[in-house]
């Protein structure tokens, strides 16, 4: 099953940083307990059942969903579009839209808001590249795309493209490096706890 591939992804994203077994991981980690319910609702949503099948069986996953909003503070709905291999680096406050794409193998921090903005033909959510790094309480709006590999620094309000390897901060953010590996980037990385991004 596609869901439980993607699952177990996201789980061995967690055992890369904090070492433990899969048990503990989905025991103790909120993010994954969000995870685990936005994969089956989203494989639901996405799969061919008939409507008279598919939406009775997506409202007991909206009351999950809701249960797991109240419990931890992560807002993942089944419609958007998310990767294998997410990593949510602490829970709380973490608020994806309704049609925000997120890569694969991306780092998001608590306070986190990938949301929509902008008017006419630029109103619309972004599009999250693989293996982004979002810092804490950073917010990242609108008919943008981030690169694959960027980094966006915590507090940061990102209204504008982010370039591949791209390091962005301040409010509104702006782009402060490109091309570097950022594995050791103080600026981007400047949560806390926040894991580093492997090399």
């Amino acid at each position: 099953m596609g869901w439980l591939r993607d699952y177990r992804r996201d789980v061995e994203h967690y055992q890369k940083y904090q070492g433990h077994s899969w048990f503990r991981e989905i025991a103790t980690q909120q993010g994954l307990w969000a995870l685990l319910q936005y994969r089956i609702a989203s494989s639901v949503y996405r799969s061919s059942l008939p409507p008279r099948i598919k939406q009775p069986v997506l409202v007991p996953l909206y009351l999950w969903r809701k249960a797991v909003e109240v419990t931890t503070g992560i807002s993942l709905p089944h419609t958007a579009t998310i990767g294998a291999g997410l990593y949510l680096n602490h829970f709380g406050n973490i608020i994806l839209n309704n049609d925000a794409r997120v890569g694969e193998d991306c780092d998001i921090s608590q306070g986190v808001t990938v949301g929509v903005s902008g008017r006419g033909d630029r109103r619309g959510t972004p599009k999250i590249g693989d293996r982004v790094y979002v810092g804490p309480n950073a917010v990242i709006a609108g008919k943008i795309s981030v690169g694959d590999d960027a980094m966006v620094s915590a507090n940061s309000l990102v209204l504008s493209d982010v370039p591949p390897r791209g390091v962005v901060r301040g409010v509104p953010a702006v782009v402060v490096r490109v091309g570097d590996k950022h594995s050791n980037d103080e600026d981007a990385n400047a949560s806390p706890d926040g894991p580093e991004r492997p090399s």
